[in-house]
């Protein structure tokens, strides 16, 4: 148990001089050339513009990219291209299952039928 909390408090810690280092990089700059977005210690992108509609699509679901991590929209760090991860998932699912297809879920059709009694409904799959 302590072994999470030292871990989690490590995280926490590690966040907290990624976002600092990201502030001071921006302040260091003299202001008229602060974009307010770029990358820590040339790894850990950035980006504290205000987010926009068409960059959060780009950043979480992002069909023409292929990659899986894509620059955060807001903060430090990055975001998860769900589409990219339901790709994956969807492959890893067809190798575990040894399928080529996504498997179609059928529902059974219900229609109603005249009944010898009434209010009766009858289903046909």
């Amino acid at each position: 148990m302590r072994t999470i909390r030292g871990v989690r408090r490590l995280l926490r810690l590690v966040a907290f001089g990624l976002f600092a280092a990201a502030i001071a990089t921006e302040l260091s700059k003299p202001e008229a050339e602060r974009t307010w977005q770029g990358k820590v210690f040339g790894v850990v992108p950035y980006d504290f513009r205000p987010p926009t509609w068409q960059r959060i699509r780009d950043a979480y679901w992002n069909p023409e990219s292929d990659v899986l991590f894509s620059d955060r929209v807001f903060g430090v760090g990055w975001a998860v291209n769900l589409y990219k991860a339901k790709t994956l998932m969807e492959v890893g699912f067809r190798r575990l299952m040894a399928t080529r297809e996504a498997m179609p879920i059928r529902m059974p059709l219900r229609r109603e039928r005249p009944a010898e009694k009434p209010g009766v409904v009858t289903v046909q799959e």
